[in-house]
């Protein structure tokens, strides 16, 4: 099988979209400057995983989608995303490329947050986009994908929380891909000025079984100075999506970071979950889960660099792989010369429920401190057959007992998750695999 990698959209077609959305001139030059790149770079390289053949550049770039009046119009998988007896207050819902639904409460609107999608913010906050967009976290020149992310990017959010605003409910995105032929080559950016505290949970979801298409996520978390960001995502593409997310935070003096990643994805993923401790005292707790089924093939990273003195940094990932799913998990701690009184730690538990699904866990430290503690532990297994013979022993069916198995087994990450909201929707959402 050969796949086509000539870039789907040339200079013109890139003019016409910025100008079509009144973009300022800096942000069509940055598009049109990342095309060139994308035609000189290569792929990302994830290790382990031959990306090579996947489709990132067979895809529809634009559809619309219709606006709906209130939250009770939305279709039932996407209710299973809010608690229907306390709709969310701050919310933005992309329906493909047309945000069809938002709101922000009076109240933070009031004090200076900024929650809206990508294309108001660069309209109506040009210069504060401007300062973060591609900057700290993410360069638009590190590989192909990163630079056909900023040539094509036709969706996303912008979050800003002024100084010393602390926000108690959470800030909620659901992207809903629609159509199944279209593309998200979406932009998120977070960003936390200094004293400030948010929750940001994100949805992902589409249905497109059959229909090839693609997903191009790129997140940026910015944390200033004794800040403090809640990040959960649950991401749910269909096997038809090959899904590459890469989402990356900065944190400075004292500042924290913390994710909870629902990783449940059915088609060909690739994620990246990078974190930056810049300042003394940041702190990271990168927790992930995922479910492997069918025929896919995954690899997820997790990365904590850290510079600044007393940084602590946290990795906890577990996955389930069924069929003939694999998966490969790499869990990095790095702590720079420099950075004495640091701290990294990693968790990475992978269990395999068939013969043919398969499994990698591999621990990384990378330390060039002497004055830091760090530790890690890795595990790869196929589940107890005594566990399964004990369950059905008790009259259980083989699929019952497989699935209370595989709750048990992600339930200590799942109930580490800060997030009740994202802990909830990723329940749901390990349910629907499960079965």
């Amino acid at each position: 099988m050969t796949v086509d990698t000539k870039l789907p959209y040339d200079r013109s077609y890139i003019e016409q979209f910025s100008s079509e959305r009144n973009e300022p001139v800096w942000m069509k030059e940055l598009r049109l400057n990342a095309l060139e790149k994308a035609e000189l770079l290569e792929l990302p390289k994830p290790d382990k995983t031959k990306i090579g053949k996947w489709n990132f550049t067979r895809f529809k770039h634009v559809a619309t989608g219709g606006k709906i009046a209130s939250l009770k119009e939305l279709p039932s998988e996407i209710h299973d995303f809010f608690d229907e007896e306390n709709l969310p207050e701050n919310i933005v819902i992309q329906r493909n490329h047309t945000v069809a639904f938002q709101q922000l409460n009076k109240d933070l609107a009031d004090k200076g947050v900024i929650f809206t999608d990508i294309f108001t913010a660069l309209r109506d906050h040009e210069e504060l986009v401007k300062r973060y967009f591609m900057k700290d976290a993410v360069s638009v020149d590190e590989h192909k994908l990163t630079a056909l992310h900023a040539a094509l990017m036709n969706g996303g959010v912008f979050v800003y929380v002024p100084k010393n605003v602390k926000i108690e409910e959470p800030l909620q995105s659901i992207f809903w891909q629609e159509d199944a032929e279209v593309a998200l080559i979406n932009h998120v950016l977070v960003v936390a000025e200094e004293n400030s505290e948010l929750t940001y949970v994100e949805n992902y979801i589409s249905n497109n079984q059959d229909e090839a298409t693609v997903a191009n996520i790129v997140t940026e978390v910015i944390a200033q100075d004794n800040a403090r960001i809640s990040f959960g995502a649950v991401d749910n593409f269909a096997a038809g999506t090959t899904t590459y997310v890469n989402r990356r935070g900065v944190g400075y003096r004292n500042a924290t970071i913390d994710w909870a990643l629902g990783q449940m994805n059915d088609g060909n993923t690739v994620s990246e979950n990078v974190t930056h401790l810049i300042g003394d005292g940041a702190v990271s707790n990168a927790n992930a889960v995922t479910v492997g089924r069918g025929q896919q093939t995954q690899n997820f990273t997790a990365k904590i660099v850290q510079f600044g003195k007393n940084t602590d940094g946290q990795i906890l990932q577990r996955g389930v792989m069924k069929d003939s799913a694999s998966s490969i998990f790499n869990a990095i701690g790095k702590i720079e010369h420099g950075a004495s009184g640091a701290n990294s730690e990693q968790t990475s538990r992978v269990l395999m429920l068939s013969e043919k699904s398969r499994g990698d866990a591999n621990p990384i430290l990378l330390i060039e401190e002497d004055d830091v503690t760090a530790g890690h532990a890795a595990s790869v297994g196929r589940v107890d057959p005594m566990q399964l013979y004990y369950l059905m022993s008790r009259g259980i069916t083989k699929e019952e007992a497989e699935r209370l198995v595989i709750h048990g087994f992600l339930d200590p990450v799942v109930r580490q998750l800060p997030i009740a909201a994202v802990k909830k929707q990723l329940k749901q959402v390990i349910e629907r695999k499960v079965n």
